[in-house]
């Protein structure tokens, strides 16, 4: 562990959710292959009500005032997006949520995509964490190609170093809540 850098109040309550419920210590072996002595279950702090409202606060200031829906791929996006959009509500803010499905199915939105996405939409594609960004990347594909305009690329932990990368090359905004550094971890742990 490192030291651990200073952030917004918001942000900080983030931390605190994610350090507390959804990082495990141990030897890992991640989805991309890596090796590590951490894990996030980032549906730990995604899905418990005090996460939620932690998380919510913290999207909903960098979310932009003319975004009119959220989502991405399905698991990883769905508490989040679900959890943002419904709070969001109780603050007047009109958030419509989706999911991105991992395959095409023949109801819904339209094959890949369920919930209340509609074309012309500025969206705000999240995921609960992210080692590489190709989930992210892929449900901005989805959704630019459904007619909608990708304004935000958001989500609770960034662990890797690609994402950024990736976001920029398809000209999208990306701003993570959390990197492994604000958590504390190097890349190297």
């Amino acid at each position: 562990m490192h030291d651990l850098p200073s952030l917004s109040p918001e942000l900080d309550a983030v931390r605190a959710h994610v350090l507390e419920h959804s990082v495990k210590r141990g030897d890992f072996t991640l989805k991309s292959g890596a090796k590590s002595t951490w894990f996030l279950d980032t549906k730990q702090t995604a899905c418990r009500p005090d996460g939620v409202l932690a998380m919510a606060d913290a999207m909903l200031q960098i979310i932009p005032d003319d975004a009119t829906a959220i989502g991405g791929l399905t698991m990883g996006a769905d508490p989040v997006a679900f959890g943002v959009a419904a709070v969001a509500a109780t603050r007047g803010r009109d958030l419509r949520s989706f999911s991105v499905r991992k395959e095409a199915k023949g109801h819904g939105v339209t094959g890949r995509l369920a919930g209340a996405l509609q074309p012309g939409d500025k969206v705000v594609i999240t995921e609960d964490t992210t080692t590489r960004g190709t989930s992210l990347m892929e449900a901005v594909d989805v959704v630019r190609e459904y007619g909608c305009e990708v304004v935000l690329v958001t989500l609770i932990v960034d662990r890797g170093d690609t994402c950024a990368a990736l976001c920029e090359a398809a000209g999208v905004r990306y701003q993570p809540l959390l990197t492994s550094h604000d958590l504390g971890f190097g890349p190297d742990d």
